[in-house]
């Protein structure tokens, strides 16, 4: 039993991630807490969810989550200005529900304020982000969990089948990206009952394509006026083809068809948004032993997501583990009263105690000013 469990728990981890501090050195901490990591991964069992296994209905449950003040970016350092981004504020969030964390994919349903999100261990998530009076974030209030139904009146806590990685939402309707049993199924929003999933979409890759555990982390509708008229793009973590890049594909639209993702510096896919000008902002992580964990974001222009085209483009942030980051997993976009266009990430804890769950904000600026 005990070999199953560390086993499963092996299996559900993404990257392994610790949190630097500013007064050590950042590559013997980061070797010393990897190290600790993986010695409690092999050492715990896997603790069943709450909710259990196979149940019919099960409803939405409130969890109360308490949150720290982030208010600088980089460890010991007051500078706000990085690059073409300006950092905003962020939140250590933490709940004493054991099934709070493993976040993998959120997005806004009004700016701001409410998320819908999901977790790679098959959970719905919902809630409220506050700001106080100068604009930085605050609190997270009216959080919600429950679990994602496989199919109808059925659902599974088998890793292989809740694995959810990605979500794209437009109107009334919600598409998540699951790897492992690699999917994209399509949902009816409507908060906090999601029911069964209403069909599952083409993802035009072939599917021998598709790596075990680096399938679909990104999932983002176009904007409508833009070169890709709305369409819903799909790009993978890590399924690489020969030349080494990241396969993608414009899921419909005008422009339907299969690309690539230009991989380098090895950083992987984990989220992506569009801007209103239609350019796509990327999430992407890289772990080693050696480093520990950096997050790169990265700005593809509009022109190069095209059928058979390689997407690359200019790097607008890279963070290692001197700045305040963790297993960043989620990314949004979303636009402020006053018109700024704002960036707000979150990463996954993996259920690791040497892990956090973080809301990082930034602005997105023009680099002259």
């Amino acid at each position: 039993m005990l070999r199953k469990a560390r086993a499963a728990a092996a299996r559900s981890t993404g990257a392994f991630v610790v949190q630097a501090s500013a007064t050590l050195p950042l590559r013997p901490l980061a070797l010393l807490r990897v190290g600790l990591f993986l010695l409690l991964l092999l050492s715990i069992p896997v603790v069943p969810s709450a909710y259990g296994q196979e149940t019919a209905e099960v409803a939405a449950r409130t969890l109360a989550i308490s949150t720290r003040p982030i208010a600088s970016f980089r460890i010991g350092s007051s500078e706000t200005r990085f690059g073409a981004l300006e950092f905003v504020g962020g939140l250590e969030m933490r709940s004493r529900d054991r099934d709070f964390g493993a976040i993998s994919a959120f997005r806004f349903l009004d700016a701001r304020k409410r998320f819908i999100g999901v977790t790679d261990t098959g959970f719905w998530f919902f809630g409220r982000l506050s700001h106080d009076s100068e604009g930085r974030p605050a609190g997270i209030d009216d959080f919600l969990m429950t679990p994602m139904m496989v199919t109808e009146g059925r659902l599974s806590t088998e890793k292989w089948e809740t694995d959810a990685e990605s979500l794209a939402v437009r109107g009334r309707t919600a598409v998540v990206g699951f790897e492992r049993r690699h999917r994209l199924a399509e949902y009816r929003l409507d908060p906090p009952n999601m029911g069964a999933p209403l069909a599952d979409l083409d993802f035009l890759i072939p599917s021998y394509e598709l790596r075990a555990n680096r399938g679909f982390e990104t999932l983002a509708f176009a904007p409508e006026e833009g070169p890709l008229a709305g369409a819903l793009i799909a790009i993978t973590e890590r399924s690489i083809n020969k030349q080494g890049n990241i396969f993608a594909a414009i899921l419909d639209g005008p422009m339907k068809g299969i690309f690539t993702v230009a991989r380098s510096d090895g950083f992987d896919v984990t989220d992506g948004a569009f801007l209103p000008d239609g350019d796509l902002i990327l999430l992407e992580r890289r772990f080693t032993l050696a480093s520990g964990v950096a997050m790169r974001l990265r700005r593809i222009p509009a022109a190069e997501i095209r059928p058979n085209g390689v997407a690359d483009g200019p790097v607008l942030l890279e963070a290692d583990m001197g700045y305040q980051i963790d297993n960043m997993e989620a990314l949004d976009i979303w636009q402020r009263a006053d018109g700024a266009i704002m960036l707000s990430l979150m990463s996954d804890d993996n259920h690791s105690i040497l892990q956090r769950n973080l809301y990082l904000e930034f602005r997105l600026r023009d680099e002259a000013e």
